[in-house]
């Protein structure tokens, strides 16, 4: 376990290259991971994303660490322009449905946790709130202030970006240089207050009308969309951890904003690893709300939607995801779910067949040990899950050869190959057997069928018993008999 551990490697989006994992404690990893903000239904790009970094979590708890998991919710009320300029996002939801802004946080919190259920993502071990963290963030906005690099106008407290990057290296995250960020601003309604259109809110005045609203040292107001995050990630995990991840959306500015943000106040760089999920496309195509190419969980679940040709269903989803690296670029179609479907089905039936494999008292013929490595191997390359499950399925053409009699298998190998094989399968990747009507029903005709055969034998009526088998080899189901008794697996 030691050994698989130092050997993990991961690609760090500030320094643009796989580094070795080597966390601040020994035993202990610090995971943080931007959630969502709950003013309308998640969409399937945050669920790549979270279901990414689930499968990042399970991985440093099937590898012995103790993982604390703190993703935040967003439920302060923010405005359309990263908190700088427009009208609150969740009040104006609240004023559409005609319901109170608290409410509409609680409805689409419950909706995002029975949507990351569907998909069997675990709990984090901390889910803060932003607006259960405003004294948490007032107090960083202070720590700014008293370090010089933030400034007071008008109730409302900004970052000085200038002033930091005269200090150390503001955009190290994103690659961007402040003279570059200077020459693509636009002037906006309301930056006449700053002393440069690169500052950003870390506290926001509120208008009268501005529903979610505090009192602070500086007036009557909220947080500044970036604040939230840096306030509760170093309140769980302390003023440096391991591990941040969000969606590449996320890199520029929120994430590069987090990191001057808690320089500013601490004297350290906040996070040593940075991790970024890539986008989903659909059909080809960006998914897009402006343009129609956009798929909410729950049509994908039911079939209601006019841009695949089935439903699927959410473990499926999952697997689908997991067929591509973390960091690269996946389509959704029908064509490759289908092909995803098929695939997982193939998968779950040979972890049902592993259960009841022979066991030789001779040596394997398999070199189990060998396979086994080369899956931890491409976990430990950066989250590799699309090479794990390419091995995967090499265990799974053993699995059959096994049960086929072609290979034999020691009882000590069997049980490390079923350890491992569910591990991966179920505490890696989060998946999980489907109970389908249709798997329940074949059970039950498989269980009146093999009774006839095993009547046959019994009366030596062997025309009958190899008729049946023949008949079910042609309908793709393999029959084997063995001193355990009669199993049955499709082909």
């Amino acid at each position: 376990m030691e050994n698989t551990r130092g050997n993990l490697m991961l690609y760090n989006s500030l320094t643009g290259k796989k580094e070795k994992f080597i966390p601040l404690h020994k035993d202990f990893v610090g995971l943080y991971v931007c959630g969502p903000t709950v003013y309308n239904y998640v969409h399937l790009g945050n669920c790549r994303t979270f279901i990414s970094f689930d499968m990042v979590y399970r991985y440093l708890k099937h590898i012995g660490y103790k993982v604390r998991y703190v993703r935040n919710i967003t439920d302060a009320g923010h405005l359309e322009n990263d908190a700088e300029e427009g009208e609150d996002k969740i009040a104006k939801k609240a004023r559409l449905e005609q319901l109170e802004p608290m409410e509409v946080v609680q409805y689409y919190t419950v909706d995002f946790h029975k949507v990351l259920e569907q998909f069997n993502n675990l709990p984090p071990s901390i889910e803060p709130t932003a607006t259960g963290h405003i004294v948490e963030q007032i107090e960083l906005v202070q720590k700014i202030i008293d370090k010089g690099l933030a400034y007071v106008v008008n109730g409302s407290v900004y970052f000085d970006v200038e002033k930091y990057d005269s200090q150390t290296d503001y955009g190290e995250l994103s690659g961007r240089r402040i003279e570059e960020l200077m020459a693509g601003t636009r002037a906006l309604d309301g930056q006449d207050e700053k002393k440069s259109p690169l500052d950003f809110a870390l506290w926001k005045n509120a208008k009268p009308e501005h529903i979610m609203k505090w009192p602070s040292p500086w007036g009557i107001g909220f947080p500044g969309w970036h604040l939230e995050c840096s306030a509760m990630s170093t309140k769980y995990l302390g003023d440096q951890f391991d591990l941040h991840g969000g969606g590449m959306d996320l890199k520029f500015p929120h994430h590069e904003c987090e990191i001057a943000q808690g320089h500013a106040a601490t004297g350290v760089k906040p996070v040593r690893y940075w991790m970024h999920a890539n986008m989903l496309t659909l059909n080809g195509k960006k998914m897009s709300k402006s343009t129609g190419n956009t798929l909410l969980p729950r049509e994908l679940f039911s079939g209601e939607n006019d841009v695949l040709e089935k439903a699927y269903d959410p473990i499926v989803v999952r697997f689908f995801i997991m067929q591509a690296h973390y960091r690269s670029t996946l389509d959704f179609s029908s064509e490759a779910l289908s092909a995803s479907e098929k695939g997982f089905y193939r998968l779950m039936e040979a972890q049902k067949l592993v259960e009841q494999l022979p066991t030789t008292k001779e040596e394997s013929s398999i070199d189990t040990k060998s396979l086994v490595s080369q899956c931890y191997a491409a976990m430990n390359d950066d989250f590799n899950t699309p090479i794990l499950i390419a091995h995967l399925f090499d265990l799974v053409k053993q699995i059959h050869q096994i049960n086929n009699g072609t290979e034999k298998i020691s009882e000590s190998d069997k049980l490390l190959l079923q350890k491992e094989f569910n591990g991966f399968i179920f505490d890696v990747l989060g998946l999980k057997q489907l109970e389908t009507t249709e798997d329940n029903s074949l059970d039950k005709v498989m269980e009146l069928v093999l009774e006839m055969r095993q009547k046959a034998r019994q009366e030596k009526d062997w025309a009958t018993s190899d008729a049946i088998r023949d008949k079910l080899v042609e309908a793709g189901i393999v029959v084997k008999d063995g001193k355990d008794g009669v199993t049955w697996s499709k082909s």
